[in-house]
């Protein structure tokens, strides 16, 4: 574009097209939502890049909670009778309104 506004908004990365979000551990999630997070604050991303944003934070905050239930699941089960197994994996469900 010629004149006007020269400064374009940063585009908001697709971290989640590089590496499946649900591949993620807690902390590597947490992180990325933190980051999806100063993104937003920050107030720079245009309406389309904001709302891709405020998605992937929705499956970042899904990945996370579920790591963090399976993990709790882990401790109780090892406070319970002082050993531990391999849990399965329990399918956990979508936060409302969020598309896989």
């Amino acid at each position: 574009m010629a004149g006007g506004n020269d400064r374009l908004p940063p585009a908001a990365p697709a971290d989640d097209d590089a590496v499946d979000i649900a591949d993620l551990g807690f902390e590597a999630a947490l992180a990325r939502l933190e980051a999806v997070v100063q993104r937003l604050e920050r107030g720079e991303l245009s309406l389309e890049e904001s709302l891709s944003s405020y998605e992937q934070g929705v499956r970042l905050v899904a990945a996370a909670r579920g790591k963090l239930e399976g993990l709790q699941g882990r401790l109780e089960e090892l406070l319970a009778d002082g050993t531990t197994r391999k849990l399965e994996k329990k399918p956990t469900e979508p936060a409302a309104g969020a598309r896989s």
